[in-house]
């Protein structure tokens, strides 16, 4: 039986332009055009015309192939937006939600969503949701999908090692300008710099060790592109950003970032009060890590279990895995990779200690107030958060001045950097200190901090840096 059009929008554009007397036509174009454009071997058919009138939507870059085809055929500009494509329409990046089941077509959408992250409005204005179901089922395909044969590719420009080195060398001074400044300063320069120069070799012409080499630091690229948007609260954007980077860790074959960006995915449901779905995420990222993962990356994980098991109030669960994140940390060889040596024991410790007041134990968190504060001078931002946590954890301990204290600090680094996170952690500062306004200290705090200009974050679950 034949099932009736509901995508009107592109069945009216097929008639305009007469592809509507032979879809499998039609579909032998689009995969042509992904051929000679993208190298991409394509097999839609007629019968998959038929189920995009009837409501599916094709993965990137098909869309953008059919408004190219239908542009050139009727003489005026269509845009993947006119298609009618529900998903496409509603969200301009729900494609980049979903985990790419190719390594070209993982190429050409992480392409895509570099692209519009460097000329997306500001997060305030961006109306891109998180999607719960999208980081689970991209969490299930990287786990379970078979690995990538070959990422080999036979068109394009060269690409050798060196063009990977110079990726790994910007890596680590945008990590620093992150840290240091906030991912509201540098994700606009990053986002440049991946569609500028680092698509461009995607799509270039390498063996399959240098394109495994390629993914890896495109991988850990995307990572941090993601990382600055959750720092800036455009959750929509971080959540697609992090899929994509799971998908190039996967070509890449390193499965420990892989781990590492699902137990980011996991930070962030933290931090937007879902518990059910960290919980989930963070089990995937350490069963995902494998038996052996290096100590500090293995530490990681299991502080991010840890956290999220608090969120829910496991104090059992949150117990296990704390403690198997400091054994971890306690048997650290040096060996970690580039991207995992970040983790410190004050991080490990800000985990603990926002764990704990998850947990509603103020304090057992103050155990961890010395550890929290020792960072090296480049953590700007992570100091920033550890203050006005050690800071709350005091007020609700009932050390009022001490907290008040902390708190001052905390909001001169807070001017320095650019981060809704740092914000978010503030905000519930202010919450917590604003019944104790006759206290000097805490007067002085709420004055400074009614003059100060703070990028602030409403609501989200705030989580350590």
């Amino acid at each position: 039986m034949t099932r009736p059009v509901t995508n009107h929008e592109l069945e009216t554009l097929l008639v305009e332009a007469a592809y509507h007397r032979s879809l499998a036509a039609f579909a032998r174009q689009v995969n042509r055009a992904a051929a000679d454009r993208y190298g991409l071997v394509l097999r839609y058919d007629g019968a998959s015309v038929y189920w995009w009138l009837r409501g599916r939507c094709p993965e990137q870059p098909a869309a953008e192939l059919i408004a190219e085809l239908l542009t050139a055929r009727l003489g005026r500009t269509v845009a993947a937006s006119d298609l009618g494509f529900v998903a496409l329409s509603g969200d301009a990046d729900a494609h980049s939600l979903l985990y790419p089941t190719t390594v070209p077509v993982a190429i050409e959408t992480a392409a895509g969503l570099w692209k519009r992250l460097g000329s997306s409005a500001s997060p305030s204005q961006s109306s891109a949701p998180f999607v719960a179901a999208a980081a689970e089922q991209a969490g299930w395909r990287w786990h379970f999908d078979p690995p990538d044969a070959s990422v080999a590719r036979t068109a394009g420009r060269p690409v050798e090692a060196d063009d990977v080195l110079m990726l790994r060398s910007c890596a680590e001074q945008f990590l620093d300008l992150d840290r240091q400044h906030g991912g509201g300063h540098a994700r606009a320069f990053l986002s440049d710099f991946l569609s500028r120069d680092v698509a461009p070799l995607l799509r270039g012409r390498y063996p399959d060790q240098v394109g495994r080499e390629l993914f890896a630091a495109a991988a850990e690229l995307t990572g941090m592109a993601a990382f600055m948007s959750f720092d800036i609260a455009d959750h929509g954007a971080a959540e697609r950003a992090f899929i994509q980077a799971l998908r190039l860790s996967k070509a890449a074959g390193d499965r420990l970032h892989g781990a590492h960006i699902l137990a980011n995915l996991a930070t962030q449901a933290i931090f937007l009060g879902l518990p059910g779905e960290a919980v989930r995420l963070a089990r995937a990222a350490v069963e995902g890590a494998g038996r052996h993962p290096s100590a500090t990356v293995a530490a990681r994980l299991h502080a991010t279990a840890a956290n999220a098991h608090a969120l829910t109030g496991d104090l059992s669960a949150f117990e296990v895995a704390i403690g198997r994140a400091q054994q971890a940390l306690d048997h650290d060889d040096g060996r970690a990779p580039e991207w995992a040596r970040y983790f410190s024991p004050a991080h490990l410790a800000g985990t603990a200690m926002r764990s704990l007041l998850d947990l509603d134990r103020p304090d057992q968190a103050l155990r961890y107030h010395e550890q929290v504060l020792d960072l090296g001078p480049a953590n700007v931002r992570t100091r920033a958060l550890h203050t006005a946590l050690s800071a709350t954890a005091h007020a609700r301990a009932g050390h009022i001045d001490q907290a008040a204290l902390l708190a001052l600090e905390a909001l001169h680094l807070a001017r320095r950097i650019r981060s809704r996170r740092v914000g978010a952690r503030i905000s519930l500062l202010i919450g917590v200190l604003s019944p104790h306004r006759p206290v000097a200290e805490v007067s002085a705090f709420l004055d400074c901090f009614s003059a100060a200009q703070i990028d602030q974050a409403s609501g989200g679950h705030a989580v350590p840096g």
